[in-house]
């Protein structure tokens, strides 16, 4: 039978899944608007899905809706959960600290940045803090959340060398050559490096604070 913390960790869920599901869906209707009459619906698609902000969002909305669900089992391990703990909290350091004094959105645009950027992630991350179970993370997990950045960083690169255009300023091989962006990338891996022992560490506080 499910306890009351359950049904809590459940509605809190569903929360964080709808309002992830919400953000990208206004991002996506943002983006076509504006793309429509000049590079089409497809490609616009394709940047809409470059943005790592996008897709860690979208892991967020599956990991989250299958927590409501119950079901899979495979996506509510906690590898799986601390992966997007580490991929969500990374998008919204970056932002905070390096992309948000680059632009000055405003009126939708705005409240999809804030939803991408602060709600969804501080939620997300809330939600994880305070889901079940505990303590099954190891230092393996951390070295296996670096792939998917990896993967992530050659599909980019492979898109920028065939369009011409980057999802992020500080891995624009255009402007900034290959080897500063290749520095660049390489201190955003040591940032999820650093999140993921973070995760990790928190992970074990977790355990031990639940007995």
């Amino acid at each position: 039978m499910s306890t009351r913390g359950d049904r809590l960790r459940r509605v809190a869920a569903a929360l964080v899944a709808a309002t992830a599901a919400f953000a990208l869906g206004l991002q996506y209707g943002l983006l076509v608007a504006a793309k429509r009459e000049t590079t089409g619906i497809a490609l616009a698609t394709l940047e809409f899905l470059s943005y790592f902000t996008i897709l860690s969002n979208l892991m967020v909305a599956v990991v989250a809706t299958a927590a409501v669900a119950g079901r899979p089992a495979r996506l509510l391990g906690e590898g799986v959960r601390g992966a997007v703990a580490v991929y969500i909290g990374v998008t919204g350091l970056i932002y905070v600290t390096v992309l948000a004094a680059l632009w000055q959105p405003t009126g939708w645009q705005h409240v999809a940045d804030t939803l991408l950027h602060a709600v969804v992630p501080l939620a997300y991350l809330a939600w994880w803090a305070c889901s079940r179970p505990r303590g099954g993370l190891r230092l393996a997990h951390v070295a296996r959340w670096l792939a998917w950045p990896a993967v992530y960083l050659v599909l980019v690169l492979a898109r920028g060398a065939w369009l011409g255009a980057y999802p992020y300023p500080f891995i624009d091989v255009g402007v900034l050559g290959a080897g500063r962006a290749a520095l660049n990338a390489l201190a955003v891996t040591g940032v999820f490096l650093v999140v993921g022992l973070v995760v990790f560490g928190l992970d074990r506080l977790r355990a031990r604070a639940a007995g």
